[in-house]
């Protein structure tokens, strides 16, 4: 019996440089789940530092905040997506979800069962 294939797809969006992609996206999903950049990144087991890297990028070469924070302290800090942020979020998802449902369609009429 043949091995059943598969694929993998992964979509990044580029300007001068890879700005966005299914890192960050993450990132951002656990920043609006735990309220903290820290929490995220110890979640996802990356560097503190890498991951204010990416979002600093990703903010200077898309013109705008994904994230909203503030310093800890006394009172704790927190961050949050801004709300365009959310918006360039959902869309990034909403995009990937269509071009992936659209790869399985192609992928299934290229190497379905009929390949001889």
């Amino acid at each position: 019996m043949a091995t059943k294939l598969r694929y993998t797809l992964m979509l990044r969006v580029y300007g001068e440089e890879k700005i966005f992609g299914p890192g960050i996206a993450e990132l951002l999903e656990r920043v609006e789940e735990t309220h903290s950049l820290r929490k995220a990144t110890l979640e996802m087991g990356m560097a503190y530092s890498k991951a204010w890297r990416i979002v600093k990028t990703a903010e200077n070469a898309l013109g705008f905040p994904l994230l909203d924070s503030s310093a800890g302290g006394k009172g704790g800090g927190g961050a949050n997506l801004t709300e365009r942020g959310k918006r360039f979020l959902t869309a990034y998802r909403r995009f990937e979800s269509v071009v992936h449902s659209y790869a399985d369609e192609i992928f299934e009429d290229m190497f379905g069962d009929d390949i001889e």
